[in-house]
């Protein structure tokens, strides 16, 4: 220890980097940790949380109205865009300094700054500090961007939209994927006029086609304007808002327009290639298995890996890391099967394959039930549910589960675990439902639909 100021220091304070810095310093390491911004990362400073709780705000507008069906008579309602920012704000504050306990209180040395890499044993802090450490871990994450065309600068990313003082009237949202989807249906719940443009044919790609045609429906179906096959050309800024030129020439004008096309490792200026570590395409850290580098010394957890951009599958990769590293238990982060929920308007849960991907391996089995639920009988919302089941033909093996609607982030949690065990469609047939709710389809489908 006498040539090094720590055994690991963490360069990121998220949810991947704490988790790992915690346990280390559990079995014995000596850490030190820095973060640029503030603790708890992407996911709980501008990212799954405050979005979960800009969901849960947008969705009451549909509650008052389906309220009605049941008897309620609840009155002209209105929505006060700065109070939800600034309970949000308290609320984001709060877990931060949760994380900041979580250090505090496993003798994790922290440090309020931007670090970069030396050389393999060495980070240097932007007051000039330099720490000699036996290992370093990198944990930065991504970062949203926004590609360079007349009048970019005039868009905002997912990061700005958090910090907007009004809530915009008229917004436009370029990308197809799960951050675009969310805050199309965050903004429309809460009353903007909302047009999503995507270049290609249909949002959500990468999901199973059933689900993507299904969300896009009922999105569509909430007052959502859809431009497919369209990009931005240029933005102008007019006394009446940003003129959106389309590359077909056709023109639009918003309040705000919010590019979520996509998330880049957050590895610029890192001083990582100076220090050998090999970067992919994207700038994202080349690791193996382990989450080892090609520098022995120097390891990546996270979205900065682009492996799996999900919150919880960073804090098992850190995990896994410091049982490798510090408690001299090998472990290997496991990324097969790992059930995802996407808080679109309705929602989606999803794990294991895709009806397309199961095909291309093997015979298969769909079962799918699309259905009002119990919630919209009285109610009188015409929006339906979809619960979809792919099953081996052969094995009868479970290959994926993937459910839109009410709950099916919940839902797909506890469907993860039988599909993670291997269990066949017999397993679930042989649950007993729990009756009236809208789970009990995934154990009552009896008959293949294809």
């Amino acid at each position: 220890m006498a040539d090094f100021d720590f055994d690991l220091f963490v360069i990121g304070g998220g949810s991947g980097g704490v988790r790992a810095a915690r346990m280390s310093a559990s079995y014995g390491a000596k850490v030190g940790l820095a973060e640029e911004y503030r603790y708890g990362g992407t996911c709980v400073i501008r990212g799954c949380v405050p979005k979960k709780l800009m969901v849960y705000a947008s969705s009451f507008s549909e509650a008052f109205e389906d309220a009605a069906g049941f008897g309620w008579s609840v009155g002209t309602a209105t929505h006060d865009w700065s109070k939800l920012i600034a309970n949000k704000d308290s609320e984001i504050g709060r877990l931060e300094g949760i994380y900041m306990s979580i250090l505090d209180n496993n003798d994790v040395t922290h440090f309020r700054s931007r670090t970069v890499v030396v050389d393999p044993h060495t980070v240097k802090l932007a007051d000039g500090q330099t720490f000699r450490t036996k290992h370093i871990l990198v944990a930065t994450g991504g970062t949203p961007f926004v590609p360079e065309f007349p009048g970019s600068e005039h868009a905002i990313t997912s990061n700005d939209i958090f910090h907007l003082t009004d809530m915009p009237k008229r917004a436009v949202i370029v990308g197809g994927g799960y951050i675009a989807s969310e805050f199309a249906g965050i903004l429309c719940g809460l009353g903007s006029e909302v047009t999503q443009v995507y270049r290609r044919d249909l949002i959500l790609r990468g999901f199973d086609d059933e689900v993507r045609q299904h969300v896009s429906d009922e999105m569509a179906a909430k007052g959502i304007t859809f431009r497919y096959k369209a990009d931005i050309a240029k933005i102008e800024k007019t006394d009446d808002g940003l003129k959106i030129t389309y590359e077909d020439g056709s023109n639009q004008v918003a309040d705000q327009v919010l590019y979520a096309t996509g998330r880049i490792p957050n590895t610029t200026g890192l001083g990582l290639e100076d220090a050998g570590v090999a970067l992919g395409k994207k700038g994202e850290v080349i690791v193996d298995a382990w989450s080892q580098t090609n520098v022995p010394s120097i390891y990546a957890v996270g979205d900065v890996t682009d492996r799996l951009a999900l919150t919880p599958v960073a804090i098992r990769e850190g995990a896994a890391f410091a049982e490798t590293v510090f408690n001299a238990t090998p472990t290997k982060a496991d990324h097969a099967l790992v059930p995802t929920a996407v808080f679109t308007q309705p929602e989606i849960g999803t794990t294991g394959l895709t009806e397309e991907q199961a095909r291309a391996e093997g015979e298969i089995e769909v079962y799918s039930a699309a259905f009002r639920p119990m919630l919209a009988t009285l109610s009188g919302r015409q929006e339906k549910m979809l619960m979809k089941m792919i099953v081996a033909k052969d094995s009868q093996k479970v290959l994926g589960v993937h459910i839109i609607g009410h709950g099916a982030g919940e839902m797909i949690q506890l469907a993860g675990i039988p599909v993670k065990m291997g269990a066949t469609k017999a397993d679930f047939d042989q649950t007993v439902a729990v009756h009236p709710t809208a789970a009990e389809e995934l154990v009552t489908m009896k008959t293949p639909v294809r």
